[in-house]
């Protein structure tokens, strides 16, 4: 298996042959960073001339750091607080691109905000305040501040990046960005990075960029080959014993299990944890500190399962899943290629199994021929299926119990949504967090 540093580059380029300054080089060896990937050594060279960049690059490919390098190299040449904002869909997303701005860009002491929905207002006020060089931020909770904090202004900044923006756009962040964009200084470098370039991109880029350099390091739209891709035949009422199976068989692997519903992603999280799994849920009905927890545990392998909505499936960077299940299968096959390229990054193998029922066959094909690979049948024993049935059912019950309870004490934090009392970062297509515990399902009548 090719090591990251092999897999991200087929030529000699360094960073150091690209241009970047000794801090930011001594920086990049301390995080491990030896050789760039091929949006960056694409990207780097045109940024530091200062050009604006459209990048069009697949998940998993190195773009924080193709948009941060530059950004830091003129921080160091021209200290100065409010220097950037970059704009990300997730909350999740924009704390990690935080971490890297501030483990790059260690030797200087660059300091960062991150401004996202489920955070007090007031605090993130104070930070701002403090003039951090780099706001990251969801467009609905920056606007926020924008109308509403006293004596905070982006009107000097120098630079501006639009990260995930297919997936912020297909978030509706559009008309928000559109507002931002009007108050930002006309003289800024603006780099925009998206995995595709769709036509309401297209009109994206036409506002708010100046003669921009295009790079696309992925002309075509697919997952990566080093990821093997399966499929799983069952009837629709099998799919809870199946997906339990699954995990059983993959017990010494890191999976994330994708789920169309948060409903989905709570009760398979409560059948794991029942059956004895160290299972974690991600979706979008708990505390930005909950689904900071659930990612933190899940990433230092405290938790070996993670059960989540499509909001894992952009840009966070887990490096070490092994598995990827789709518990159900996406609408959009590009829904599709970001959940599995939560797995197999940077040059690593790894898997990924899809359960197939009798409703889902024209989707699997649909997916197959945009990918351009066909799934292999991952093989399974009916015996071991039909021993687990009956525990398995049994969990399922205890957990429409559980969820039953959980939905009467959480009523009055639903009515407060239902009202409108939050804003649009704290209802947008974030997380919930249910913890959950960990050995395998013990097989009846073996030892």
């Amino acid at each position: 298996m090719p090591s990251p540093d092999e897999a991200s580059g087929s030529n000699s380029a360094s960073f150091s042959s690209l241009g970047l300054i000794d801090p930011l080089l001594e920086a990049l060896e301390k995080v491990g960073f030896k050789t760039p990937t091929d949006i960056q050594r694409e990207a780097l060279p045109h940024a530091l001339e200062g050009r604006d960049i459209i990048g069009v690059a697949s998940t998993g490919s190195g773009k924080t750091a193709a948009f941060a390098l530059p950004i830091l190299q003129k921080l160091w040449e021209d200290p100065k607080g409010l220097f950037a904002c970059v704009l990300a869909p997730t909350r999740e997303l924009a704390f990690q691109i935080s971490q890297q701005f501030e483990s790059l860009g260690s030797a200087m002491g660059v300091r960062c905000a991150v401004i996202v929905g489920g955070v007090r207002e007031v605090d993130q006020a104070v930070a701002l305040a403090k003039r951090p060089h780099v706001v990251v931020a969801t467009p609905g909770r920056l606007d926020w501040h924008l109308e509403n904090t006293k004596g905070f202004s982006l009107r000097g900044i120098k630079f501006l990046v639009l990260d995930e923006v297919d997936h912020l756009l297909d978030m509706d962040f559009g008309p928000v960005i559109d507002k931002i964009l009007k108050i930002l200084p006309k003289e800024r470098r603006t780099y925009l990075f998206s995995a595709t370039m769709t036509t309401k991109v297209a009109k994206l880029r036409r506002a708010s960029l100046t003669n921009p350099v295009k790079v696309e390091v992925s002309a075509k739209y697919q997952t990566v080959s080093t990821l093997l891709q399966y499929y799983l035949l069952m009837p629709l009422k099998e799919k809870d014993v199946n997906l339990v199976y699954l995990a059983n068989s993959l017990a010494q692997n890191t999976m994330i299990i994708f789920t169309r519903t948060v409903h989905d992603a709570s009760r398979l999280a409560i059948i794991l944890r029942t059956l004895g799994f160290a299972a974690v849920p991600l979706h979008g009905q708990l505390s930005q500190s909950q689904r900071l927890g659930a990612l933190a545990k899940f990433k230092s392998g405290g938790r070996k399962i993670l059960v989540a909505t499509d909001v894992a499936s952009r840009g966070l960077d887990i490096p070490s899943v092994d598995i990827v299940i789709n518990f159900d299968i996406p609408t959009h096959s590009k829904d599709y290629i970001h959940r599995v390229g939560r797995t197999a990054r940077a040059g690593r193998s790894g898997k990924s199994v899809t359960l197939v029922t009798q409703y889902d066959v024209e989707l699997v094909q649909r997916i197959e021929q945009v990918v351009g690979k066909e799934m292999e049948l991952w093989p399974t024993d009916t015996e071991e299926i039909a021993l687990l049935r009956e525990r398995v059912e049994e969990a399922a019950r205890l957990a429409i119990h559980e969820l039953k309870a959980q939905s009467m004490k959480g009523g009055a934090g639903k009515k407060r949504r239902r009202d409108g009392d939050l804003s649009k970062d704290d209802r947008d297509r974030d997380d919930d967090v249910l913890e959950a515990g960990m050995p395998v399902v013990k097989k009846k009548g073996r030892r």
